[in-house]
């Protein structure tokens, strides 16, 4: 057997065991005490003790034996992971060593006065701070080394993107590991200044612009993206670079994904589209909704949702007394209840199936839990699917939330929170302008004992519907990925990240507010689409085409998030902003509440889509709602609600070719 075989043999045992053990710890320092002190008197007599010094050397050691010792034991140098000794720990080696030594000097003073030699107590003291840091190292070093000599030929050649802090830890735990699946080559990294360095013995090769010839050059298998607070276009340009280099590429988490477990190489993953948006992690004042939730039952209506769900998950760390989770979908409700119970055993959670158009119901449910908290996430949300469905949409989105709002305050619901959408600013389709009548009537009960506010956000990404499951599923077909047209953007934030704001929303404001959160830069649907493609390892427009199907029904080109003539109010949280419109009148609002409760019970679409507009003048309805509520016949039904329609509607681009099949049935005028 080899010396490094029996090297690394010990070694194992020693790891194996966790710690080193305090007696040969003990052992080694005691040595170290010892010989410090015998090698400061040699150096301080040029290596020969003279006869009259012996004394003082034999009163020396058993005083820096015992006081050593025991400053060294009352700070536990005796007890700590020596394969794992940073500068933190040479520094206070340095305090350590500082303090036995001023502290043995004083029975050596006491003893012997100025006839011992003073330089040997400076001398003693370097050698023994170097020699306890120096037998720290050397085991590290052994311990890298030895587990280094393990890793070759199975552990895979990666060039970290990336030479800041996260790559320098990465480095550091594949080195310490002795599981590592990653052997560190070099790193690449965008800043120049920092070429040609090294860091703990690695080099700095070049910039990402250079990585596809680094990679071939130095037969790299795997590229670890260690940037994790790069933003959107940086992540974007880095992928792109990845991409270029042909060999796959992960990144490492954000500070907020680390804490969950110990160790930043455990959690190496895929790049995800999330990524790309480079939105930094949310900071709550968890206090406050703690103090909120806390001791509180809480109800969430569409509970069995993207964010219906998650507002259960994350409102569960709160230590609300119950939740109680209303939907009616059944299957999503019981797979909900399934998790709740495995994962949060803690928090009783109770799923009540029914809608929320069923007022007798839900009343039932706020009967038996009187929940203080609600949040409101059930909706119709599907923007294609309403314009064809338009009584459904009202009666849904605006009569039950009219009439959920109207219960919670009857029960006494002490916060009420609606979730609504970026639709509803100068609404095109039924659910922007549906939303938008919700908030007006959330808006209406600010004046009684419960909170009522609103939280108005864009899309969350792989949430029920949204783009990128869809796009995934048209990638996994090998295409096309339909776009539906070149310049749609939209504003995109993470389900988890969006039901954060929501849960800090809720503390905020005294009623009648609207809370819209920051959604960053918006992002272009068709740069999404591409970026998908290259995250699945294809290429757009040869592996997988992009096709334009066109703007569907209701769609815009770009979202807003607030109106003009809302005024802004500064929040104590960075992301969240206030707004607060015009003051609605509860009585008309609940007044064309009842015209359109009427209309739906007839199912007139011209009426409900005549009295939406008059609620909220902003709302320009699709062609496609016009031509469901203007049926063409050869004689017009209604010439007033003809005209009255045109009237209100006006002659946008989008309804004028409607328009033009209208206007011969409006007679000459007048």
């Amino acid at each position: 057997m080899s010396i490094q075989q029996h090297v690394t043999q010990v070694l194992d045992q020693l790891e194996r065991r966790g710690r080193v053990r305090r007696p040969l710890v003990w052992f080694v320092q005691i040595g170290i005490f010892l010989l410090s002190g015998c090698a400061a008197f040699l150096l301080r007599f040029d290596y020969v003790v003279p006869p009259r010094e012996l004394p003082h050397l034999l009163l020396a050691l058993p005083v820096w034996l015992l006081v050593k010792s025991a400053v060294f034991r009352r700070a536990r140098q005796d007890s700590g992971w020596w394969s794992f000794i940073s500068i933190f720990d040479v520094a206070q080696l340095a305090v350590v060593n500082g303090a036995a030594s001023v502290l043995s000097a004083i029975p050596i003073l006491l003893a012997a006065g100025s006839a011992f030699p003073r330089s040997v107590y400076v001398m003693d003291f370097l050698l023994c701070f170097l020699a306890t840091a120096g037998v720290r190292v050397l085991f590290r070093v052994l311990m890298e080394s030895a587990r280094g000599t393990r890793q070759i030929g199975t552990a895979r050649r990666v060039i970290l993107y990336g030479a800041g802090n996260a790559g320098v830890m990465l480095l550091r735990e594949t080195r310490s590991s002795a599981k590592t699946l990653y052997q560190v080559c070099g790193f690449v990294d965008d800043d120049r200044g920092k070429l040609s360095h090294f860091i703990q013995g690695v080099p700095v090769w070049g910039t990402g612009a250079q990585l596809a010839a680094l990679v071939k050059k130095h037969k790299i298998e795997e590229v670890l993206i260690t940037i994790p607070s790069a933003s959107g276009p940086q992540m974007t340009e880095i992928l792109n670079h990845c991409h270029s280099a042909g060999v796959p590429y992960k990144t490492v988490p954000t500070l907020t994904e680390l804490m969950k477990e110990q160790g930043i190489a455990k959690q190496i993953r895929n790049v995800a589209v999330e990524d790309l948006l480079g939105r930094t992690p949310v900071s709550l004042e968890e206090d406050r909704i703690r103090e909120r939730a806390c001791g509180r039952i809480v109800l969430v209506t569409g509970a069995g949702g993207s964010i219906g769900s998650e507002l259960c998950r994350q409102l569960v760390r709160f230590q609300p007394r119950a939740i109680v989770g209303y939907d009616c979908s059944e299957n999503a409700l019981f797979q909900l209840d399934l998790e709740m119970r495995e994962h949060f055993p803690g928090v009783p959670f109770h799923p009540e199936i029914g809608s929320i158009q069923n007022a007798s119901r839900f009343a039932e449910v706020l009967q038996t839990y009187r929940p203080s908290l609600l949040y409101h996430a059930a909706a119709f949300k599907h923007v294609p699917l309403l314009e064809a469905h338009i009584v459904e949409a009202v009666e849904n989105n605006v009569l039950a939330t009219a009439t959920v709002a109207r219960l919670a305050s009857e029960y006494g619901v002490e916060d009420f929170v609606m979730i609504s959408t970026d639709k509803a600013v100068r609404p095109t389709s039924l659910l922007g302008a549906t939303k938008r009548v919700a908030e007006l009537i959330v808006n209406s009960f600010h004046s009684t004992s419960t909170k009522f506010v609103s939280v108005r956000f864009g899309n969350v990404l792989g949430s029920n519907g949204s783009v990128i499951p869809v796009f995934k599923k048209q990638i996994a077909a090998g295409g096309p990925v339909t776009v539906t047209h070149a310049g749609m953007h939209r504003y995109f934030m993470t389900i988890p990240e969006a039901v954060q704001l929501v849960l800090q929303a809720s503390t905020m404001g005294r009623g009648g507010e609207i809370f819209v959160l920051d959604m960053g830069q918006p992002v272009k649907i068709l740069d999404l689409a591409r970026n998908l493609i290259i995250l699945s390892g294809f290429r757009p427009d040869e592996d997988i085409k992009i096709a334009f199907s066109g703007l569907r029904p209701g769609e815009k080109l770009n979202e807003e998030l607030t109106f003009a003539d809302e005024l802004t109010v500064p929040t104590t949280h960075e992301k969240i902003n206030v707004y607060r419109g015009v003051a609605v009148q509860p009585e008309a609002i609940w007044s064309h509440l009842r015209t359109l409760q009427g209309h739906c019970k007839v199912r007139d679409v011209s009426r409900l889509i005549l009295t939406l507009k008059e609620i909220v003048p902003e709302y320009n309805p699709s062609a496609h709602v016009l031509r469901r509520a203007l049926p063409l016949r050869a004689e017009p039904a209604e010439p007033s609600s003809l005209i009255a329609l045109a009237q209100n509607v006006g002659f946008s681009p989008q309804t004028a070719p409607v328009m033009d099949t209208i206007r011969p049935h409006l007679g000459p005028p007048e």
